[in-house]
């Protein structure tokens, strides 16, 4: 089996909500995905989505098809792992988004080719898992409280908050979940707001009042006050989502422990082959590997797949609203009324993708 022909679909994604997750990520309107379609001489395909609402794949799609493209032709897909150390060299040429997307289409290829889901070939360890809800920047204390609420009497197993991120705004947001749920499972993602002083204010309120994670308080790249941080606060700190790189970027934060948990998603860290690697690690060092949201629905179809397969991770993610983050298949991912997410079990990413809609929606196919 080789891949005899590697092309990108890039469609329109429109009526996108006006959305915000702390101060830098906003956007609303229209944005494209493109669908990476890698083809066989058996006649098996593979697929992936590039791109999200927040970053249009206009951005990476040529540089995908014209420095890792050529890695891709001829190549059995099975060696995948020789595929993949290949592809991380063009990493300058063009960047995580892009190789992250190809590995995806690697699994999905191969897991077609052996009639099994993804989660089977990396071993399946669970076929659901909880979900939480991941809120956006709500206009007041009480939207969160109210929304948290209404989540609990759902099910879901837990609800996050992205607040403001002005700090005694957030903390005030914090009190008002914790009122309206009571005995519930919540956490708080301040995106990287905050200098030291406004992270270990907030830190405290949130252990306090008994969150069970602290998410990106500080700067992504700041581990020397994430290392003192951590030494004043009991409440586990959640961090490297971002920067946008590979598995070696996790060292210093487990070395120099800056951190309790480590996450990432396929599409910032490079696909499910990092995912996988990264969890393992963590799970070395009996820490927690977080699944973040993967930004498209695809991708989040790969993420479950890596939950599925790794023991030290506790919920998938579901990041409101579903107009800004849910587009593309014609059966997406939904939390169930036990409040669980279920694992597909077609062969692949076991995805529905919608190409009646992308053929409506196409803006131009590279290849």
């Amino acid at each position: 089996m080789k891949i005899t022909d590697v092309s990108l679909t890039l469609f329109s994604w429109e009526d996108i909500p006006a959305t915000q997750y702390g101060r830098i990520a906003r956007f609303s309107g229209s944005s494209a995905l493109g669908l990476l379609s890698l083809r066989t001489d058996d006649g098996v395909e593979g697929h992936a989505f590039l791109g999200s609402a927040s970053n249009s794949a206009t951005t990476d799609a040529q540089g995908l098809i014209t420095h890792l493209k050529p890695i891709l032709m001829d190549r059995d897909p099975i060696m995948r792992e020789a595929i993949v150390t290949e592809l991380w060299r063009r990493q300058r040429s063009a960047g995580v988004r892009c190789i992250g997307a190809v590995d995806v289409a690697l699994w999905d290829l191969v897991g077609k080719a052996m009639g099994q889901p993804i989660h089977r070939l990396l071993g399946t360890y669970r076929e659901s898992v909880p979900a939480y809800a991941s809120s956006a920047v709500l206009p007041a204390p009480e939207a969160y409280a109210e929304e948290a609420l209404k989540h609990k009497e759902h099910g879901w197993a837990a609800y996050k908050i992205h607040p403001p991120t002005e700090w005694r705004t957030d903390i005030k947001v914090c009190e008002a979940v914790r009122r309206s749920v009571g005995d519930y499972t919540i956490m708080l993602d301040s995106t990287w707001a905050y200098d030291y002083p406004a992270a270990l204010r907030v830190g405290h309120a949130a252990e306090d009042l008994d969150f069970f994670w602290y998410e990106d308080p500080l700067h992504e790249q700041d581990i020397y006050n994430y290392v003192k941080l951590k030494q004043q606060l009991s409440i586990p700190i959640l961090a490297t989502e971002y920067p946008i790189t590979g598995l070696e970027s996790y060292q210093p934060w487990i070395m120099q422990q800056a951190t309790d948990f480590l996450r990432g998603d396929v599409a910032v860290k490079g696909g499910i082959t990092t995912l996988v690697k990264t969890a393992h690690l963590a799970e070395a060092f009996r820490m927690n590997f977080e699944v973040h949201h993967g930004g498209n629905s695809l991708n989040n179809l790969a993420n479950l797949h890596v939950i599925a397969s790794i023991r030290n991770t506790t919920f998938f993610e579901v990041l409101l609203p579903d107009a800004a983050q849910k587009y593309g298949l014609e059966k997406d991912i939904v939390v169930g009324r036990d409040g669980m997410v279920h694992v597909p079990h077609e062969p692949g990413l076991g995805a529905a993708i919608d190409f009646k809609l992308i053929e409506r929606k196409k803006i131009a196919v590279l290849s």
